[in-house]
């Protein structure tokens, strides 16, 4: 049993003797707690970009990888970059932000606030992410049908054959298998280690809600 747990039943069973010190104390451990898990959404937000980095650098000098290199890009790689590192350094800039204002709480309102606004911000970095994905593979996708020319070869003869909706259709499945599998472990990822800090500041809003409710 943590300390938090123990100050609730000391809180419930002699609450008419000692009702303001025992609930600030409560108060206070859920604070910090709280404090805690934000922190941890920011360390590991940070973590994850680092991984991400560090995996595109490793597979850089692969064949595929070269292969495409060698395609015109740019035009519209590099804005699509661009624009998803603004927009997560927004989001690492909202994470740090939630962190001071939970950090330096001295309401319980107000904290239950922060909580909801740092769980809406989770998610919103997780839609993101997941939507920045499925833009990347269509990026790649346009280029590579744009540009490859063994591919627009491949789509030439189709077409000559009959067979453009056959071929389109293949490779079309092939690309939403593909993302369905990133997607997928990548929602796993989220849902093992935001899901977890999350459920943890759930149930920190919900003991705040009752101490207001006992108040």
């Amino acid at each position: 049993m943590d300390e938090l747990e123990l100050l609730k039943k000391h809180w419930q069973k002699d609450g008419a003797q000692y009702p303001h010190v025992s609930a600030n104390a409560i108060y206070k451990m859920i604070l910090k707690r709280s404090s805690s898990i934000v922190k941890w959404v920011l360390i590991i937000s940070l973590l994850e970009f680092g991984l991400w980095t560090g995996l595109a650098l490793f597979f850089k000098g692969s064949k595929s990888t070269q292969n495409f290199d060698k395609l015109d890009s740019d035009f519209l790689l590099i804005p699509l970059s661009v624009l998803g590192y603004v927009i997560l350094a927004y989001f690492f800039y909202l994470f740090y932000r939630n962190y001071r204002r939970i950090s330096v709480t001295d309401n319980a309102k107000i904290l239950m606030e922060n909580i909801l606004r740092t769980r809406r911000t989770v998610k919103n970095y997780v839609l993101f992410n997941l939507l920045f994905m499925v833009a990347s593979f269509a990026a790649v996708l346009y280029i590579e049908f744009d540009q490859d020319q063994a591919l627009i070869r491949r789509a030439q003869v189709a077409a000559a054959n009959g067979e453009v909706f056959m071929f389109y259709g293949k490779i079309i499945l092939m690309v939403a298998g593909v993302i369905a599998v990133f997607a997928g472990v990548l929602l796993f990822f989220y849902w093992l280690i935001y899901g977890l800090l999350l459920r943890k500041l759930n149930r920190n809003y919900k003991e705040l809600k009752k101490l207001e409710m006992l108040s």
